[in-house]
């Protein structure tokens, strides 16, 4: 089991001592990868599901600031939680994903990408809200093409991205593609997983019996795709005072990596009793052994 961290910058804040003080101890704590939401913007009244999202929380730019984490750490892997694709234009996010990979020295690892839940924030990036399912397969299958092409170009024609002979460098660090997880909470989002992305991320309110039929739709959906299913990963979110034996149900149930949160006035504290009780520091970088 892996096990990563989320700095949920609307409740922590985006004070810069404590995003780094924050990521260098995750990092020392040996956990996989640090996560970092997205709102592009929210207004008054806007809600997920029944929560309503305080117009003043601050939502930082999440590239830029697991750039600036990348700059003070060494081993720690970046993640977003999610990154809400069709809001973004692919040709841009593929430099931007592939600078900070290079920058970082491959560490833009755990990239998530959504589809977001608000229309006003639809409304606001000009986008029609119906299409962002549609957007966001065309925005992968083009950042794709952007990373594996040459200096010969590539070209690409779509309902909403086209471009002709184009040529993007940097390629990622070492590599010729990022992965990319779908996070989601629909069977859509699973099959999105399961035919373009490289993992599965489903919402902390999907119950296991239903996650494990999302987890079979990607895998069949892989499969279709011509693809290799069980090289999927499923990432779900835990809490950080999660027992032993709760996560060797999640184990059991095929999930490979937990991401957890920690109360913002006890965060460091927090992360290293959960550091302690797996034993991460044996594997620092690494997966962990679920028992130590």
């Amino acid at each position: 089991m892996k096990f990563a961290i989320s700095y949920s910058t609307p409740f922590y804040g985006v004070d810069p001592d404590r995003i780094i003080a924050f990521a260098k101890h995750a990092e020392s704590c040996g956990f996989e990868g640090i996560y970092v939401p997205e709102h592009i913007a929210v207004y008054p009244g806007a809600r997920v599901g029944d929560h309503e999202i305080p117009a003043e929380l601050p939502y930082p730019d999440p590239l830029d600031c697991l750039t600036f984490v990348a700059a003070a750490t060494e081993r720690i892997l970046l993640g977003t939680g999610v990154l809400l694709l069709p809001y973004r234009h692919p040709v841009i996010l593929a430099k931007r994903l592939a600078t900070i990979d290079v920058l970082s020295r491959g560490r833009m690892r755990l990239l998530t990408v959504g589809l977001g839940t608000l229309p006003g924030e639809a409304d606001a990036m000009g986008v029609d809200y119906t299409t962002r399912g549609r957007r966001a397969d065309e925005a992968i299958d083009a950042m794709r093409l952007l990373w594996s092409g040459g200096a010969d170009g590539v070209s690409y024609q779509g309902e909403f991205f086209a471009f002709d002979n184009l040529v993007s460098f940097p390629k990622p660090y070492g590599v010729n593609d990022l992965p990319i997880h779908v996070g989601g909470s629909s069977r859509a989002a699973a099959r999105r997983a399961g035919l373009r992305g490289d993992g599965y991320f489903p919402g902390g309110g999907i119950r296991l019996d239903e996650c494990a039929k999302q987890m079979d739709i990607a895998r069949t959906a892989a499969v279709e795709a011509g693809r290799d299913p069980s090289t999927l990963e499923c990432t779900r979110w835990g809490s950080i005072d999660m027992s032993i034996d709760r996560v060797e149900g999640l184990a059991g149930h095929g999930v490979t990596r937990i991401v957890v949160g920690a109360a913002p006035d006890q965060a460091l504290d927090q992360m290293s009793r959960f550091a302690e009780r797996f034993d991460l520091h044996a594997g620092v970088g690494n997966s962990s052994p679920v028992r130590g």
